[in-house]
């Protein structure tokens, strides 16, 4: 499908930073930031509430009827609405992340948002990250990232992302969430997560979070201007 608006998708494993990184590039270009996962994070939320399996097909179709997702933004800050609440503040535990990663490979629970995120594409500029932007929700991005890094640097980010917080937990732990949740993600019959043939990778491993954007807005400016030198 042609469109008119500017289209950037990032995608990579979980942990890989890829919401930290498309916020602040959506910042820096003055685009809306989509963040898929936080949709799929509430969903996930709901699911937890309900008591609901994301492996139970017709429970997950019960559970799914009339509920609504939603982001707005107030003073530059995301907020994501389910069912007229707001649990933006809800969707960041390590039960709804793990939720989340289960029930993002239901074909129905894809289903709900595919339509929603290609609406928001196809009607503003925008930075959209996921786990297959690039592959289905946007085939046509004019500039595709995918966005990985070691597992244990990704453990180790969210270690310290969990202890600032204040809540209590286990590297090691974390590490095998990390390595359990890309081997769902990579190996699901719906919409896996890869690479897609013209996405540039970019590995964070070793590159501080200043320097990713950099980076990715250099690929940008590449891209418009097809410039030489963008890249450090």
């Amino acid at each position: 499908m042609e469109h008119k608006t500017y289209q950037i998708a990032i995608d990579g494993p979980a942990g890989a930073g890829k919401s930290t990184i498309a916020r602040l590039i959506a910042g820096k270009l003055g685009f809306i930031y989509v963040d898929t996962g936080a949709m799929y994070r509430a969903i996930a939320l709901h699911f937890l509430r309900q008591g609901i399996g994301p492996e139970a097909e017709e429970t997950v179709a019960e559970g799914l009827e009339g509920i609504t997702v939603t982001i707005t933004y107030e003073d530059g800050q995301q907020q994501v609405w389910l069912n007229g609440e707001n649990v933006s503040g809800l969707i960041r535990t390590e039960e709804v992340s793990n939720m989340a990663s289960a029930a993002s490979s239901n074909s129905l629970v894809r289903e709900k948002l595919l339509q929603l995120q290609r609406d928001l594409a196809y009607s503003e500029n925008v930075v959209m990250d996921g786990r297959d932007i690039g592959t289905v929700v946007l085939p046509e991005a004019d500039i595709k990232i995918y966005l990985t890094a070691s597992v244990k640097t990704r453990a180790k980010r969210r270690y310290l992302e969990l202890t600032d917080r204040g809540i209590p937990c286990n590297i090691e732990e974390i590490a095998d969430d990390i390595t359990q949740r890309d081997y769902r993600d990579m190996n699901r019959a719906i919409s896996p997560l890869k690479q897609a043939d013209d996405a540039i990778l970019v590995d964070s491993s070793d590159m501080t979070v200043d320097e990713v954007v950099e980076e990715i807005l250099c690929i940008c400016q590449k891209a418009k201007s097809n410039c030489d030198g963008c890249h450090r």
